[in-house]
């Protein structure tokens, strides 16, 4: 009965654990509203930062695989930015998941209505970008004959083979890629802006925090 309740108990306390890193913050906890700025919940700061290395690592890949030579570590390195891509787009299905149970977050800061519509508009985009260039690179292979992998198994074709879609969506995606890559270092910069000019609690909202 003992070790019944201990078991138990333990469930009890991962769930709580689980329940906690998805709750939303509430500001009226902390003494002021840079307190409350500076938190968010664990599971939204790790997928931000999952995401962001997924990224970083992807197009690592595709790059070095433009370097080299031999067919069996090109084709290594393609596949490992494929899987790289597939991880990005179920992180942006996992994270709009998490932001629908969280709701309305506490706002990050004091800024002006501008600046609060320039940096929601920026989240949206990089959101859509996040969905729509792994699903372009999913469609190219498949328009270029070649199955698409995840983790052994074969996922369904998006598109059928066709030479002239292949193209296309080469451009689309090479496009897509730049743009992704422009608003991601506008992002970056803002928080930057943010941390060393305004002084304000933006980025650090954001930076992983140890457990208490």
């Amino acid at each position: 009965m003992e070790l019944q309740n201990e078991t138990l108990s333990e469930t009890d306390n991962g769930a709580a654990l689980m329940h906690s890193a998805l709750r939303p913050l509430d500001p009226s906890t902390y003494q002021s509203a840079e307190q409350a700025s500076a938190l968010r919940p664990r599971m939204l700061v790790l997928l931000h930062w999952l995401t962001a290395l997924f990224l970083v690592l992807g197009v690592t890949l595709i790059l070095i695989r433009d370097q080299v030579a031999g067919r069996a570590l090109r084709q290594w390195l393609l596949e490992g930015h494929r899987h790289f891509g597939l991880f990005v787009l179920f992180l942006f299905f996992a994270r709009v998941a998490v932001r629908i149970r969280l709701g309305k977050l506490p706002a990050a800061e004091d800024s002006s209505r501008l600046l609060r519509i320039v940096a929601t508009l920026t989240h949206v985009a990089l959101y859509a970008l996040l969905l729509v260039q792994p699903l372009l690179g999913w469609a190219l292979s498949n328009a270029q004959g070649k199955p698409v992998h995840l983790l052994g198994a074969t996922l369904p074709a998006l598109v059928g083979s066709d030479e002239d879609l292949a193209d296309a969506l080469t451009l689309w995606h090479v496009d897509i890629a730049w743009l992704l890559l422009a608003l991601v270092s506008v992002h970056a910069l803002a928080a930057l802006w943010h941390h060393f000019v305004r002084r304000d609690g933006v980025l650090r909202m954001m930076l992983p925090k140890p457990r208490r």
